[in-house]
């Protein structure tokens, strides 16, 4: 019998980052899926989380943004998901916050993409929920910033 394996929690921040009614989303091939996934990343020791998602939206974009506000926490508890068998050590923390662009948001030029990354766009938000965008559960809420009636707070252990 396997022993059972601990989940490493790793913390990150993700950037809704939103300009005219659009939203900044990486394109992606990951998995074999061409998909859309919010930039951002991995939370360093001694690092706020809004400070985070500036860094990150910065490395993957070339973009300086302003952090508005938190809007979501999302888990990811892998064992709980459609690959357990491979991500049951995963257990993610995301911290999800509202930014908007510093400058000129039309210039896009990251310098530490993703290795997954194919390129960069902009979205307009009515068009969010026909998207592959990951993780699904957050197509909705972002939607949903359209009318500036998102929901905030806690989203669960979503996929």
């Amino acid at each position: 019998m396997a022993e059972p394996v601990t989940p490493t929690i790793r913390t990150s921040a993700k950037a809704v980052v939103v300009h005219d009614g659009q939203v900044l989303l990486q394109r992606a091939n990951w998995e074999g899926q061409d998909c859309y996934f919010l930039p951002g990343g991995g939370q360093n020791p001694g690092e706020p989380l809004d400070q985070n998602a500036r860094r990150e939206v910065h490395e993957e974009t070339g973009l300086t943004v302003t952090v508005d506000k938190l809007l979501w926490l999302r888990e990811y508890i892998g064992a709980n998901h459609d690959h357990a068998d491979t991500e049951a050590g995963t257990h993610r923390i995301e911290a999800i916050f509202h930014c908007t662009p510093e400058g000129d948001p039309g210039r896009l030029s990251g310098h530490a993409e993703d290795d997954v990354q194919t390129g960069l766009e902009w979205v307009e938000l009515e068009k969010i929920p026909g998207l592959n965008l990951l993780p699904h559960a957050l197509r909705q809420p972002i939607a949903a910033l359209a009318t500036g009636q998102p929901s905030s707070g806690y989203l669960g252990d979503v996929a």
